[in-house]
């Protein structure tokens, strides 16, 4: 049985109600999401955030609109908790010109600059450097901002991930490396893959501050992201190893044969919205009617945004070649 932790004397009603309807966003949007998959409405790869909704809503909490996201190919959790409409994501699973990668990215290639959401990223770890290079920039032209570069436990292995942390403790950048360590990257786990699986450590070895997080617990993911970006705005980069569960497969495709089943029910005991829906109604600070408002608010916004996706427009064939060279010419 989870036991239930007491929370915070300092949290507010609204915003506890706030945190639970984003988590609740993301779960029943990827639960649509699947349903549209199994549909053919949805094609390609499909990776979903299920059970990692507490990491995206409680990291999100800690950032100002002038700063940048770098997600990885699990990334639609990151945008909806960014604020990236419903509506233009779903019209980017359905491959329509209103996504916000005009139908040409799909799941794993979310992109919206004016919400300065840098990618949904198909590469393990490419990402990684991609944040570095932007947190560079602004620290070159003395710009107060934030990276904020999600990533799975997998990328640790990569190569870009090592010369990252390097490059970003040597220069002091101000980026904010948030791994969501769920395990089993793809279908490995991670104590076959790595000697050291204490990955706040390995990252410590760079010099960087470094600790681990409860990944199932929203209040305690927005408290170390609101201490480290405190951190990463004053003295430059920290890590967060954020430990949590996907309670799905690694994508659509994969038959999810390396786990037990007994585990992952085990880990559903610990889920993000059931946890901390029982703490907030423990404490009286939710009760059925709010509950049942959120959850149809939400259900609404899930339709809209698929009936949206379905009224869509797909790009003619003449335009494929669009876009292989910027319209806007030499900046």
């Amino acid at each position: 049985m989870t036991v239930l932790r007491d929370l915070p004397e300092d949290l507010g009603r609204d915003h506890a109600h706030h945190l639970l309807r984003e988590m609740l966003r993301i779960r029943r949007f990827e639960e649509r999401c699947v349903e549209l998959y199994s549909a053919t409405k949805i094609r390609g790869f499909l990776h979903l955030y299920i059970g990692e909704e507490a990491i995206a809503v409680g990291v999100m909490q800690s950032l100002t609109p002038e700063d940048a996201i770098v997600s990885t190919y699990r990334d639609h959790g990151h945008a909806l908790a960014r604020g990236i409409s419903a509506r233009s994501i779903m019209a980017e699973m359905f491959g329509k010109v209103e996504g916000c990668s005009r139908g040409r990215g799909g799941s794993m290639h979310l992109f919206d600059a004016a919400a300065r959401f840098y990618g949904g990223n198909a590469i393990v770890g490419g990402g990684i450097p991609l944040a570095v290079g932007m947190a560079l920039a602004d620290k070159m032209r003395g710009i107060d901002r934030v990276t904020a570069c999600f990533f799975g436990e997998g990328a640790i292995a990569e190569g870009e991930f090592h010369e990252s942390m390097n490059l970003a403790a040597l220069w002091d950048l101000p980026v904010l490396f948030c791994c969501e360590n769920n395990l089993y990257a793809m279908g490995t786990a991670l104590k076959r893959s790595e000697s050291e699986t204490n990955l706040a450590v390995k990252a410590a070895g760079y010099e960087l501050p470094s600790w681990t997080v409860d990944g199932m617990d929203v209040l305690a993911v927005e408290d170390a992201a609101r201490r480290a970006v405190t951190a990463v705005r004053a003295n430059g980069p920290c890590f967060l190893e954020l430990r949590t569960y996907r309670f799905r497969a690694h994508s659509m495709y994969d038959p999810d044969l390396y786990r037990l089943k007994s585990e992952i029910e085990e880990w559903k005991k610990r889920c993000p919205i059931d946890t901390f829906v029982a703490r907030l109604e423990a404490a009286g600070m939710l009760n059925d009617v709010d509950l049942r408002a959120m959850e149809d608010a939400v259900a609404a916004e899930v339709d809209d945004a698929v009936a949206f996706a379905e009224a869509g427009t797909l790009e003619p064939v003449e335009e494929l070649e669009r876009f292989v060279y910027s319209e806007r010419g030499a900046q």
